[in-house]
């Protein structure tokens, strides 16, 4: 058992072996899948998807599963993300392409970062972002984030370029309306 968060839209609930099918979809999709570690096979799927889950109960936090609640569809995953070696707390984000363009991945990293100041009482928040990804550079800005430049993530993802999005708690209540 874990947190479950609720947006106008959208539930955020930890992962289940159910969501492989949607997890699957999102992995193997050559675009979608482009700037978190492009595309690999559902077995691959899955073990990433274990992963998170096991974050949850090794560091009592992980990427949520993303449900749109109109159609009970898993859409994606979203949510606070810090495995060893990591440049600082995360929040990120990743969506089925059939759920690109509608605003969810905003609203759940809102409602993520959110919980993790409030829940987690992390000072800061990080987007690790490829410097191509113009998409996520988009979102990390309407969420209040700055660039601080170029980083470096752990291996084996070490020759992977991303840049450093950041935004402090402060800043975040500073402009949120919660």
């Amino acid at each position: 058992m874990g947190p479950t968060l609720d947006t106008a839209r959208l539930t955020l609930r930890l992962p289940r072996e159910e969501d492989l099918d949607g997890w699957a979809d999102l992995m193997a999709d050559e675009q979608a899948a482009q700037f978190i570690g492009g595309p690999i096979p559902r077995s691959g799927a899955w073990r990433a998807m274990a992963t998170m889950a096991g974050s949850w109960s090794l560091k009592g936090f992980g990427m949520f599963s993303v449900i749109e609640k109109s159609s009970g569809e898993w859409i994606g995953r979203v949510g606070p993300w810090r495995p060893e070696g990591w440049p600082g707390p995360e929040v990120g984000w990743a969506l089925r392409k059939s759920a690109w363009g509608k605003g969810y991945a905003r609203e759940a990293a809102e409602a993520a970062i959110d919980w993790v100041f409030e829940t987690l009482d992390w000072s800061e928040v990080i987007h690790t972002i490829d410097p191509a990804n113009v998409s996520s550079q988009r979102l990390a800005m309407a969420l209040g984030a700055v660039n601080a430049g170029p980083t470096r993530l752990p291996p084996p993802l070490e020759n992977f370029p991303v840049e450093l999005w950041r935004q402090s708690r402060e800043d975040w209540r500073a402009r949120s309306p919660t």
